[in-house]
């Protein structure tokens, strides 16, 4: 009976050693587990650092294109040389309303012919803007302004008048007289109206007495002298 009681201690002895191994090895299988996740959130750190700086070039890009919509809106200009139809107003009030016409008032002034352009009538006036009058010869327009030269001034301006009302649509090319006496040439192309060569870059602005076609060239009537002659 002793000798198979010191077998099963032996035994017992070495069962318990192995489940004293087995115990040892669980912390280690345990502690493994667990830097799963911690490798895990590492490796996710650069990816929130890799989306924070996608987004920003992004807001970069949208406060560019921002920046460069009012300078494309800055370039929407109107022209200075446009005049508004007015049937309560003459001739000459719709043109003194407009600073690109200031030349045009001070001649019709100069030459005696703004109770004309101001009285009742149905003219047909190609009006010259301040660019037109700033083409002639150096001292022209001055020499023509003076007193002494009224009459000249104002068989220049009668030649850019018809003596009755004729919009765009209803002229007819060839010779038509003038307020002054001698005829201009009026031709029609493609839709657009010339006046001895001188384009219509504006037509058709109605006056109570007459209707406003704009040119921006001074014509001269062939028995007039060449500007800035004596």
């Amino acid at each position: 009976m002793t000798q198979k009681t010191k077998k099963f201690l032996t035994l017992l002895a070495t069962v318990s050693s192995v489940a004293v191994l087995a115990a040892c090895g669980q912390p280690t299988a345990t502690n493994t587990t667990p830097e799963q996740p911690a490798t895990e959130q590492a490796a996710g750190t650069p990816e929130s650092t890799t989306s924070t700086t996608t987004a920003s070039p992004g807001a970069d890009t949208t406060a560019s294109t921002a920046t460069t919509t009012p300078a494309v809106a800055s370039e929407n200009t109107g022209t200075d040389a446009a005049l508004v139809s007015n049937e309560s107003e003459t001739v000459v009030q719709i043109a003194n309303s407009n600073p690109s016409f200031s030349t045009f008032t001070k001649a019709v002034e100069a030459a005696g012919l703004t109770e004309t352009l101001s009285g009742a009538g149905n003219y047909t006036v190609f009006a010259p803007t301040d660019e037109a009058f700033a083409a002639l010869p150096a001292g022209t327009l001055e020499e023509l302004m003076k007193p002494e030269n009224k009459e000249k001034l104002a068989k220049i301006l009668q030649y850019h008048i018809l003596p009755n009302k004729v919009a765009a649509a209803e002229i007819q090319p060839g010779e038509v007289a003038t307020v002054e006496g001698d005829p201009v040439n009026l031709e029609v192309a493609e839709g657009k109206v010339t006046v001895n060569g001188a384009e219509v870059i504006q037509p058709d602005i109605n006056a109570s007495n007459g209707v406003i076609h704009v040119i921006k060239v001074v014509i001269l009537p062939p028995t007039a002298p060449a500007p800035g002659a004596q």
